[in-house]
């Protein structure tokens, strides 16, 4: 027996090597500081688990689930679009249930392109894109996201031959792993450039809620002309801390959410009809507790710019996400940086050069433990005299 060549194409799986760095470190039984993760260490709030609970007792939820999820979750992201962003979605035609959104991501280069075909993703960038792009046995190309130009792809750095060719782009914003925003004007020329090139655009929104210093990310779709070009995914796993209960949804673009809708009527029939109750209880309810969460994280991030500052470490605090994109210190590369962190200081971090070329030179920080660990963990770094 052996493995197909589509999984044999697939990419290493960065996260998996760096989840057995630490789960190493951790059985010798060392004190190590986790920031390498992106799993939200806060409970989901009490009433999303008594949704569940409530719907979990109640028979009908045992059965099957319609294939494309229950008309109450469509409709609350509808609602939740209208409410937040001031979007009209149709609930029947605008919405694609998924059991979280990185499902749509790794499966629209499979509904919507042929082999061979290309596609543009951002690098640095999640590096889960590549499942996608390896799964469909379509090319892509890659556009660099640099600090000078705030984390934003360039769009007149793209060949004539790229734009001719490419028919789906990513992006994600705010950024995962830099901590970028997007602008509307920069929604704006990518739109125009979907337009003028035949461009399906993607827009990962995973981190939608988290932004900083008074400043509320938009939405894709806000922009107008978006729906006609691209889909919007958006996951409960950040916004209400559900990273387990792997629920999200798909806005836009009617015939690519039919698509994401088509090839899930083959894979799946949808999720557990309980978790979609709680899902639906979630954006339909009181939105304190996602305050409170960005409150929490603005907390954390100005105690570990604070931190860094203090040891000489300049750093550019993220404008969203709940991740930091540090520079690593001098005559060291992304991986040695972060291999020594782990070794000598008990910090892990992800190596920047994990989340592609452009990622080299830099770590991601994630701001996923209590102020007083991250600033032992800066504390802990400055014993060894790096700044």
């Amino acid at each position: 027996m052996d493995f197909s060549n589509r999984l044999k194409n697939l990419p290493t799986q960065f996260f998996a090597s760096l989840v057995k760095k630490v789960a190493i470190a951790v059985s010798e039984g060392r004190d190590v500081i986790n920031l390498g993760q992106g799993n939200p260490d806060q409970a989901t709030p009490e009433h999303i688990v008594k949704a569940l609970q409530d719907a979990a007792a109640n028979p009908q939820t045992h059965k099957y689930s319609p294939f494309r999820g229950t008309n109450d979750l469509k409709q609350a992201a509808a609602d939740f679009y209208k409410r937040e962003y001031n979007v009209d979605i149709d609930p029947n035609t605008e919405v694609a249930i998924m059991f979280g959104t990185k499902i749509g991501l790794v499966e629209l280069p499979l509904a919507m392109m042929n082999e061979h075909e290309l596609m543009l993703l951002p690098d640095p960038g999640y590096p889960d894109y590549l499942s996608g792009a390896g799964l469909a046995n379509v090319r892509f190309d890659t556009m660099p996201l640099l600090e000078e130009n705030e984390y934003l792809p360039d769009y007149t750095k793209l060949t004539a031959e790229q734009k001719r060719a490419a028919k789906m782009m990513y992006l994600n914003y705010p950024n995962n792993p830099t901590g970028a925003i997007a602008t509307k004007a920069f929604f704006e020329e990518t739109i125009h450039l979907a337009k003028e090139s035949d461009i399906a655009i993607v827009h990962d929104f995973a981190y939608g809620a988290i932004g900083f210093d008074g400043v509320r990310p938009i939405s894709f779709l806000q922009v107008e002309g978006a729906k006609e070009v691209g889909v919007e995914m958006y996951t409960l796993s950040k916004t209400y801390n559900m990273a387990g209960w792997r629920v999200g949804f798909a806005v836009g673009n009617t015939k690519m959410i039919e698509a994401i809708n088509i090839i899930q009527d083959h894979l799946f029939v949808s999720l557990f009809p309980a978790v979609q109750a709680a899902a639906t209880a979630a954006l339909n309810d009181s939105q304190q507790c996602v305050d409170e969460l960005v409150s929490l994280y603005d907390r954390r991030r100005k105690a570990l710019v604070q931190a860094c500052t203090k040891i000489g470490w300049q750093v550019t605090a993220p404008k969203g996400s709940f991740f930091a994109w540090l520079p690593v210190a001098k005559g060291y590369s992304s991986e040695e940086f972060a291999d020594l962190l782990l070794a000598k200081a008990d910090v892990a971090v992800a190596a920047g050069n994990g989340f592609g070329k452009y990622g080299e030179g830099y770590v991601r920080v994630g701001l996923l433990v209590d102020e007083h660990r991250l600033i032992e963990a800066i504390e802990r770094i400055k014993k060894l005299e790096l700044f």
